[in-house]
């Protein structure tokens, strides 16, 4: 696997969606709902702000990270990885990059959330540093599974 990273360009979106599109489809029905077309709308205003980031192998796309500046961090809104790929280190090899582009670019820290229940996600942040620095229901109401708020501070 000759993995590189880099940001995701216009012509990428489609691309890009349906890698998070097919990583988050079984996350999303555990949290008993459907990805609807409204899910994935802010995906080509990210790509125009430089804020997705990519892992090709060759030229396939098998991994994207959507992720938004906030404050004197980066907030990761999105880490996706091909259902094919998963397990194979993706996951860590786009959170070690993304935390070097904030350490880069004198940024204090990472932050993110999850679902409660995806514990296999906890681990693989855990992992990387992250800590939860607290428990709640998600500000969007379309469910009722507790989310976990998790930060890496540098």
């Amino acid at each position: 696997m000759a993995l590189t990273f880099r940001k995701a360009v216009p012509s990428e979106r489609d691309d890009a969606e349906r890698v998070l599109r097919t990583a988050f489809t079984p996350y999303i029905r555990d949290l008993g709902r459907e990805i609807t077309s409204r899910h994935y709308a802010f995906l080509a205003a990210a790509i125009e702000r430089g804020d997705v980031y990519l892992a090709l192998d060759g030229e396939e796309i098998v991994a994207v990270a959507a992720t938004e500046r906030r404050d004197d961090g980066i907030y990761i809104d999105r880490l996706g990885v091909a259902p094919a790929r998963q397990g194979t280190g993706l996951g860590s090899f786009l959170l070690q990059r993304i935390e070097e582009i904030a350490r880069s670019g004198g940024l204090k820290g990472l932050s993110l959330e999850t679902a409660e229940m995806a514990e296999g996600n906890i681990r693989l942040y855990r992992r990387h540093g992250f800590e939860i620095v607290r428990r709640g229901l998600p500000a969007h109401g379309m469910d009722a599974h507790v989310r976990v708020h998790m930060v890496k501070s540098f």
